[in-house]
């Protein structure tokens, strides 16, 4: 059972407003660490100089969308084990399939509730402290 306060978590969304909330949720699930990007490209930077723990990503962003930033984090050596969990506005099978076969952890359609991001986490992680 991890304690929540051990978790480094990388946020990534366009959305100012999506991020704060995400963080806010994360933060009263226990979550101390928690940083933010508002996209993929800095994110993948910012995770590869230091690590975290659980990647939680927004699908849809410009540059570099949330399939191929999966892709890239899985297919670096270092931080390719990192869980990573989709955010999205859509539930689109297609999707959801492509997410599985790049190695996504969890899926997480928007808008959702701070209790189904404790579930999509606790999923991977087990229960949390």
């Amino acid at each position: 059972m991890p304690a929540a306060s051990a978790i480094k978590v990388m946020v990534v969304d366009d959305q100012t407003s999506m991020r704060a909330m995400i963080r806010v949720a994360l933060q009263d699930l226990g979550f101390k660490d928690v940083r933010d990007k508002s996209g993929a490209v800095e994110a993948l930077a910012a995770v590869k100089s230091d690590r975290v723990h659980l990647i939680i990503s927004d699908y849809n962003m410009p540059d570099m969308d949330g399939l191929q930033f999966l892709k890239e984090v899985r297919s670096d050596e270092v931080i390719g084990k990192t869980v990573f969990i989709m955010l999205t506005g859509s539930s689109d099978r297609d999707l959801v399939q492509q997410a599985a076969a790049l190695g996504v952890n969890n899926y997480l359609v928007k808008p959702f509730a701070p209790a189904a991001l404790k579930e999509k986490i606790e999923r991977v992680f087990g229960a949390l402290s």
